[in-house]
């Protein structure tokens, strides 16, 4: 019986994110909604929401990638995290869609002004979708798990 409870799957997912390149997520995602938010300007369709909820997603995702794309590197308790990441990469991904949706949420409040449930529908929303690129993309990653054991 090797079922773990739902605590230590957001535990080891953590773990997994604890040797993330978060500079690099954070001038990534920054990056990203400057230039959405440059080309709206330029095309006439400025959206600020909208690009920094880009942002933010794009942060989440080069995070979760970074995390899981060396997993021999890191201390003992990093790397074993990792290569469960690895091997559950739809239970990893849940942690950084729920980072894109509690961050995306204030955004969504404050400068949409949607609501309380509308901003937080459209924050699920893009939670979903860096769930699904996520668990992709780490999923296409599955070989490096196999390869260091």
């Amino acid at each position: 019986m090797n079922e773990i409870s739902r605590r230590d799957e957001v535990s080891l997912s953590g773990a997994a994110l604890r040797g993330a390149p978060w500079k690099t997520a954070a001038v990534s995602g920054g990056a990203t909604a400057a230039v959405s938010f440059g080309l709206g300007v330029l095309t006439d369709s400025a959206g600020l929401v909208w690009s920094l909820g880009l942002g933010i997603s794009v942060f989440a995702l080069v995070a979760a990638i970074g995390a899981v794309s060396k997993p021999n590197e890191g201390d003992r308790v990093t790397r074993q995290a990792r290569l469960w990441a690895l091997k559950h990469p739809w239970r990893f991904a849940l942690l950084p869609a729920a980072i894109t949706a509690v961050l995306d949420y204030p955004v969504q409040l404050v400068l949409d002004g949607e609501g309380v449930f509308g901003s937080a529908f459209q924050s699920v929303w893009h939670g979903a979708l860096v769930y699904v690129i996520a668990g992709v993309l780490t999923l296409t990653r599955q070989g490096r798990a196999r390869s260091s054991q």
